[in-house]
């Protein structure tokens, strides 16, 4: 992993600063939904972040790039292959995942896309309920003071629109590295969520 000293002098060199609410006391599972991801250039003030806060945090994607000859180095940085046949088989099979490890910290880029976008994948929410894990939530905002911050963790009520409207303010207003596609929360995307029971 990344000096946490060098990721601090970058970070500094950005103009970003890293708020942590967790101060070192992090679980050993959780979903981490992050937001803004609207440039490639999210990847590394990633990095960086997580050797600050010196959390071994993972990422999963399809089997098939795992791969030689980049398998090896997507599982160094975290990397975790998934066999995806449909949605809910996505969802099951990363719950698996969680169930099987003693510990699991789990990123994913909400907004699916570098577009902008009006709503969330559904996916994390399903995956962090199947599991019976917390949220932290991670913005990324570079508006006028640039800021990466950690949210304590946010265990789901079972109430899909509750929790979703919890997560949508949480990070409205958030602006990326490119700004006009910034997510922007309309309370009206409540509407597309789909009807769920505990």
């Amino acid at each position: 992993m990344m000096p946490a000293w060098f990721a601090r002098f970058m970070l500094r060199l950005l103009g970003v600063r890293l708020i942590d609410h967790n101060a070192g006391n992090w679980p050993k599972k959780y979903v981490l939904p992050v937001v803004t991801h609207t440039s490639n250039r999210d990847f590394p003030y990633g990095v960086y972040a997580r050797a600050i806060i010196d959390e071994p945090i993972n990422f999963v994607g399809k089997s098939s790039l795992f791969k030689w000859p980049l398998g090896p180095f997507l599982r160094w940085m975290g990397g975790t292959p998934v066999v995806r046949n449909s949605r809910s088989n996505f969802v099951q099979s990363v719950a698996k995942i969680f169930a099987e490890r003693e510990e699991f910290r789990l990123c994913i880029a909400v907004e699916g896309t570098r577009a902008k976008v009006d709503h969330f994948k559904t996916g994390f929410y399903f995956i962090a309920k199947e599991a019976g894990v917390p949220l932290i939530l991670c913005k990324f905002d570079f508006g006028n003071e640039g800021v990466i911050e950690f949210s304590k963790p946010y265990h789901l009520t079972g109430d899909i629109r509750a929790d979703f409207d919890y997560i949508y303010r949480y990070f409205d207003g958030a602006i990326g590295l490119v700004p006009e596609n910034s997510f922007v929360y309309d309370p009206r995307v409540l509407d597309l969520l789909p009807a769920v029971k505990d």
